[in-house]
């Protein structure tokens, strides 16, 4: 393998096993500037920030993901078959399909529907269903316990489309109701991309939430919000990874 890859600029020896994938690259340089020990910028191409520390003494990275499948299935895939990564936590945001499930809670995806044809690009003769690593998300749900935080599990969707071409509403705000009555909790825009990616690579991935719009009463979180406030998330995250060491 030559390196730098198309949308990494290290190599393998730069990121600790496991990396934590939020979305925005504002988040990322949040979580190594303040809870990170020594974090240092090991990736910058297109503005997709990654960095390595310790944190609890094992060495630990996160680096953005951008918004979607496409973008998540890029930056996964190589981590996990160009970089040796063994471990992707997903750290996101979502809208709550459920009356009981609130802002700021944190969503556990067990497993990921999807309206994309993503998993179709395996070539499988069926339909696959993309799930988390049962052994990361019980090690994630024994840290929140431990922790004393409060978390959902259950099935989140993975959808393309954040608007539609009928109305300036959310595609999720419209449609959360039949997915809502399959006992689906959240939508979200990756998980299902991450997931099919690590199955493929026999490597493991979570996907976790905080939820910044409830979906049935129309709440929401600020920007600021959003890109701030998830502290009960990032704890969990990395204390879920120093745990893998």
């Amino acid at each position: 393998m030559s390196y730098p890859t198309p949308h990494i600029a290290a190599t393998p020896s730069d990121f600790g096993k496991t990396v934590l994938m939020p979305g925005d690259p504002l988040r990322s340089k949040l979580i190594a500037e303040t809870l990170l020990d020594n974090a240092v910028l090991v990736n910058n191409v297109r503005g997709v920030q990654g960095y390595t520390g310790t944190y609890h003494g094992v060495k630990v990275s996160v680096m953005a993901s951008g918004m979607g499948m496409p973008s998540m299935g890029i930056y996964s895939r190589e981590l996990f078959q160009d970089f040796d990564v063994d471990n992707i936590i997903r750290i996101g945001s979502a809208g709550a399909l459920h009356s009981s499930v609130a802002l700021r809670d944190i969503v556990l995806g067990q497993a990921a529907c999807t309206d994309s044809n993503y998993p179709a690009s395996f070539g499988l003769p069926g339909t696959f269903s993309p799930i988390a690593d049962f052994s990361l998300l019980r090690l994630c749900a024994e840290t929140a316990e431990r922790l004393g935080q409060k978390y959902r599990v259950g099935n989140i969707v993975s959808t393309d489309c954040f608007y539609n071409d009928d109305a300036d509403l959310p595609v999720s705000r419209q449609v959360n109701p039949l997915w809502a009555k399959m006992g689906v909790l959240a939508v979200e825009m990756e998980a299902a991309a991450l997931y099919c990616n690590a199955a493929r690579a026999g490597k493991r991935a979570l996907t976790m939430c905080t939820v910044s719009d409830q979906l049935v009463t129309g709440e929401r979180l600020t920007v600021e919000e959003r890109q701030n406030s998830f502290t009960e998330m990032m704890k969990l995250a990395l204390e879920t990874a120093a745990a893998l060491g």
